[in-house]
């Protein structure tokens, strides 16, 4: 088995070599972008998560580019592994962000992506930083969460009733 795995591997790097599709891609990688030529400038939105795939906590979900070893393709490995480009513009060098919403949440308008992101690998969905159920209150008081009406009795995950990248509701509401 330890073969095939390498030899996928192989696969995955030459098809990035060569440019191959989105599709074939997504086969092996979770997070590969969609390419920007694949949707009209008009009707682009954010990339969408960073991954694909989802699974219980401890599913070692891996970003594409780190999966494959890539690491050029955000750090420059020969100037003692800095970044190829400020860390708020790194993402938009692959995902597409169009901040065409009314309310767009802090950290995305910022560029802040891996305030909620991690950029190589998590064993939660979407490469967050923690587990979902307790994940907005790494930022927002959960006092002054309580303390708003339309909350009382309200169970599930922030995210059942808010977005959490941009939204055209007051309050990032779906």
């Amino acid at each position: 088995m330890k073969g095939w795995g390498a030899a996928i591997v192989g696969c995955v790097v030459a098809a990035l070599s060569f440019g191959c599709s989105h599709r074939f891609l997504s086969l092996f990688l979770d997070g590969v972008p969609p390419p920007k030529s694949s949707v009209p400038a008009e009707g682009r939105g954010p990339a969408g998560p960073a991954t694909t795939a989802s699974g219980p906590p401890g599913a070692g979900l891996e970003h594409g580019p780190y999966a494959a070893k890539l690491c050029d393709s955000c750090h420059a490995t020969k100037a003692a592994n800095s970044l190829v480009a400020p860390a708020n513009q790194l993402c938009e060098r692959c995902h597409e962000f169009v901040l065409d919403k009314a309310y767009v949440h802090g950290p995305l308008a910022s560029g802040g992506c891996l305030v909620c992101h991690d950029p190589h690998a998590s064993r939660y969905p979407h490469l967050l930083v923690s587990e979902a159920g307790g994940f907005c209150l790494h930022c927002h008081d959960r006092r002054d969460i309580e303390a708003v009406g339309a909350h009382e009795g309200v169970g599930g995950q922030c995210t059942d009733c808010h977005e959490a990248h941009m939204s055209d509701k007051k309050h990032l509401l779906r």
